[in-house]
């Protein structure tokens, strides 16, 4: 990934959240990726680590149209994914599905609102801003926004990057290397 997209992300991200009233950490922990598929406009995701104890983690997220969380899930962590403005577009699976591009018979049951819902597995459906879906381990999911801009949230138990994100395409990377192509506006968390 390029050191001129992690700034043009962090630009971004910045005057959205405050276009909106985020008000962050006095030391953000940004991390910013394309989830090492070099292609940032299309793949990618930006996140403030708002919470990081031992217990429980608090993220603050952001994409612009156009971009996706690819398809994974999570061993451990139980999260809850907050549509905090725009529109938010997800996709569940109840197991891991063959591929992210077509839905399966069935419907994925969660809680949408802290109600029990069965959504169609694989179909897209929106949160509206406001609006949460808790995820219990084990169940694939995608997201993408609708909006020109998403503020998204995020709520869990542990949060551990490393050992716990498991992708769909295993050509997914968590942490992608970085091209210094101009100096960095800002350093990401795990530098």
């Amino acid at each position: 990934m390029k050191r001129s997209e992690i700034n043009q992300g962090y630009r971004r991200a910045s005057e959205c959240f405050k276009r909106y009233c985020w008000i962050l950490p006095p030391k953000p922990r940004w991390d910013i990726t394309d989830f090492g598929l070099g292609d940032f406009t299309h793949y990618g995701l930006i996140a403030i680590n708002l919470a990081v104890e031992p217990e429980y983690c608090e993220k603050l997220m952001y994409e612009w149209a156009g971009q996706t969380t690819p398809c994974h899930t999570h061993a451990r962590k139980k999260e809850d994914i907050i549509c905090r403005a725009g529109r938010l577009n997800i996709r569940l699976w109840p197991s891991r599905p063959e591929s992210d591009k077509v839905a399966v018979s069935g419907n994925t049951e969660v809680r949408i609102d802290g109600e029990l819902r069965r959504v169609p597995s694989g179909r897209p459906f929106v949160l509206e801003a406001g609006q949460r879906v808790t995820l219990v381990p084990g169940i694939w999911h995608e997201f993408a926004p609708l909006s020109e801009d998403c503020v998204i949230g995020e709520v869990s138990t542990v949060n551990d990057d490393l050992n716990d994100n498991f992708f769909l395409n295993p050509s997914v990377g968590r942490f992608p290397g970085i091209e210094e192509d101009q100096p960095p506006e800002i350093r990401l968390f795990g530098e």
